[in-house]
């Protein structure tokens, strides 16, 4: 039997600088992620992206995303 990979989460620096609601708000949307990660529920939804083959919905959301690319992980 081969052992699952436990999933951990990291936010990266910045990762919610465009975010708009309320603390509160926040730390639930956090939470939740948490959550999800730690139960395998993250990883039982999630799917694998082919980045060469996008749908119009992945397209969207990826146009909607705010990255800085100078931005490192430390």
């Amino acid at each position: 039997m081969t052992e699952e990979k436990k999933i951990t989460v990291e936010f990266a620096p910045g990762a919610f600088d465009g975010f708009d609601g309320t603390q509160e708000e926040l730390d639930e949307i956090v939470a939740e992620i948490t959550r999800m990660a730690e139960s395998g529920e993250l990883a039982e939804r999630s799917r694998e992206i082919d980045l060469d083959n996008l749908s119009e919905e992945e397209l969207e959301i990826l146009e909607n995303i705010d990255i800085d690319t100078e931005r490192k992980l430390q």
